[in-house]
């Protein structure tokens, strides 16, 4: 999978090892609330390459380097993706739903689904009329309210003999795979990619024998997609001085994106720096100084009121925190088939690295000195 077969891939700082953990984290479901064994594949890659980790109540984990420090630098991305609860059983055996997290129904008809039960998993389909029952000019569109679940039962007492009630969590199955040896594909990429780029950093740092003069916390967030959870708790466990975040931002090069909306952004052309009021001026311009300095490409957004990301749980807690944002330019957001660039990964990753060595110890990053 790591084959260097092309221009792009010449120079990968990316192991056979990092894409086989890849891989794995990607197709191991997440769901917002139910993480936990997603991060324990996270927590025994990283393991290696840490001094000691925490984990909080809810399952967020920090995985820290250098401990003992007083000054606090955290890295950090989040672990959960999108969802579906069962919320209503048909005396037929059809489940309705509830969202768990942005999931999209236009996408749900004929996708596969795992439910997850104590019993196991079990397999459904998102079912749909034909195209041929369906009168012409007066289609329905999927809604909340008619998209439903299959599971190949009957009645709703043999839907249950299976194990499913409501509050079961339904995931896609779909998979990862590599695209024109450039594109990572699958779902949850948002932001599980997020967890394995800032791994990866841990794993360069190791490798390359840096020594930080600041403790670092290497967090995969639980519970962003339902109002960044899992971020508010760890800026209260951990109470650091900096936060990097890293998170998905929109490519918006594909068809019927509007970027006077949504801005110009593209994947495969760097990792992209947002300017809001969430971020910090002066940690942003030392991830910027880095990036030049390391001759790493980045592209720019704004924010407004917030930035939507884990940021803004770090950016206003514990009487602040300087927080700067490095987003990964992402194609079909909250769907099953989200691609990143590959150079793009590489490049969050570098400048990450670099950034945190031009940190100093105790640095002040105060507005004004």
């Amino acid at each position: 999978m790591a084959k260097k077969s092309s221009k792009t891939n010449k120079k990968s700082i990316l192991t056979d090892k990092s894409l086989t953990f890849l891989k794995n984290y990607i197709n191991n479901p997440s769901p917002t609330g139910f993480e936990s064994k997603g991060q324990k594949l996270w927590l025994e890659y990283i393991k290696p390459y840490i001094d000691e980790y925490m984990v909080d109540t809810y399952g967020s984990v920090a995985a820290i380097i250098n401990p003992k420090a007083k000054y606090k630098i955290v890295i950090e991305a989040h672990a959960d993706e999108i969802s579906w609860f069962v919320h209503y059983i048909t005396d037929k055996g059809f489940i309705y739903l509830r969202r768990n997290g942005g999931s999209d129904h236009q996408i749900a008809p004929s996708k596969r689904v795992n439910i997850h039960t104590e019993k196991g998993m079990v397999k459904a389909v998102f079912g749909w009329p034909a195209i041929h029952t369906r009168t012409s000019g007066k289609e329905e569109a999927p809604q909340l309210n008619n998209i439903f679940l299959d599971c190949g039962c009957s009645t709703k007492e043999e839907v249950e003999a299976l194990g499913i009630h409501v509050g079961c969590v339904a995931t896609y199955e779909d998979e990862f795979m590599i695209l024109n040896n450039k594109y990572f594909v699958g779902r949850a990429l948002d932001n599980r990619i997020g967890g394995f780029m800032i791994a990866e950093v841990a794993r360069l740092l190791k490798e390359n024998k840096i020594k930080l003069p600041f403790g670092l916390y290497i967090t995969n967030s639980v519970q962003e997609e339902v109002g960044l959870r899992g971020a508010e708790m760890m800026v209260q466990n951990i109470k650091p001085n900096v936060a990097i975040v890293t998170d998905v931002c929109h490519d918006t090069q594909t068809p019927m994106i509007n970027k006077i909306d949504s801005g110009d952004n593209h994947a495969g052309k760097g990792p992209v720096l947002t300017v809001g009021p969430a971020v910090q001026n002066n940690l942003l311009k030392l991830i910027q100084e880095s990036a030049k300095k390391n001759k790493i490409p980045f592209q720019r957004a704004a924010a407004s009121r917030a930035t939507g990301t884990d940021t803004d749980a770090f950016a206003y807690a514990t009487g602040g925190v300087a927080s700067a944002l490095i987003s990964l330019p992402l194609r079909y957001m909250h769907t099953t088939v989200e691609m990143v660039h590959r150079d793009d990964v590489e490049n969050v990753i570098k400048l990450i690295y670099q950034a945190l060595q031009n940190i100093k110890n105790n640095h002040d990053f105060r507005y004004l000195k």
